[in-house]
């Protein structure tokens, strides 16, 4: 008997969540490459904070996008390699309700250690406590966008044989709107004017991403195995 999809749903993302830890290198690459890429710019600007802060923001929001970037063209290629993919589509359960559930997944093992990496990330670019508060708001909200849009892209590319370079360039014009409002909360805490229109956009991106994200990929890997 074929479970209910809110048992499906809960089973992917077990799967899911289950995959990473029995691969614990690749998930936390997308942490390491964000500390190492941010202790990377007080070697190359100096440790004073009156040059790293005003730039922090943006730093630490570009790096956290990129991070994010890593093994995103694997995400649903892996599964298509193997033919779970296809045991997926043809299961009956809801596509939308699964793809939602991997999201999830994909956020809490990459996207969740980046946000909490925050106060260590700002330490390192000089940038103040309420700064610093915002910047962890911020990534809160905006990196769930970014895993929305990063599978909505990686669904498109799964049946692409170079996917690696395919799903960056498809993700990363996608993702500008994000990146401006996440730096620029963060800048308008660092220069003292409160950050809340640009956190509500994120906040608002982040419900329409849930709402509509999922049945996009739904539709994409429908349309890759047509």
């Amino acid at each position: 008997m074929n479970p209910t999809p809110m048992r499906a749903a809960r089973a992917m993302l077990r799967r899911d969540l289950a995959l990473a830890l029995r691969r614990p290198d690749d998930a936390l690459q997308p942490l390491l490459f964000a500390v190492i890429v941010t202790a990377l710019f007080p070697f190359a600007l100096g440790t004073d904070a009156g040059r790293l802060a005003p730039i922090a923001g943006g730093v630490a929001w570009v790096v956290a996008q990129l991070a994010l970037l890593l093994g995103l063209d694997a995400v649903y290629r892996d599964d298509a390699d193997d033919g779970s993919l296809d045991q997926v589509l043809i299961s009956g359960q809801p596509l939308a309700l699964l793809c939602a559930a991997r999201m999830l997944a994909h956020w809490l093992v990459v996207g969740l250690p980046l946000m909490l990496a925050t106060p260590l990330l700002a330490r390192l670019l000089g940038m103040p406590a309420q700064a610093t508060v915002v910047s962890l708001i911020s990534l809160g909200l905006g990196t769930g966008v970014l895993v929305a849009i990063g599978h909505v892209c990686a669904a498109l590319a799964v049946a692409a044989k170079r996917s690696v370079i395919l799903v960056p360039l498809l993700v990363l014009p996608l993702t500008v709107p994000v990146l401006i409002f996440g730096a620029g909360a963060v800048q308008a805490a660092l220069v003292g004017l409160p950050p809340t229109a640009p956190l509500l956009l994120l906040a608002a991106g982040l419900a329409l991403a849930i709402s509509l994200a999922p049945f996009a990929c739904a539709a994409a890997l429908r349309l890759n195995a047509s």
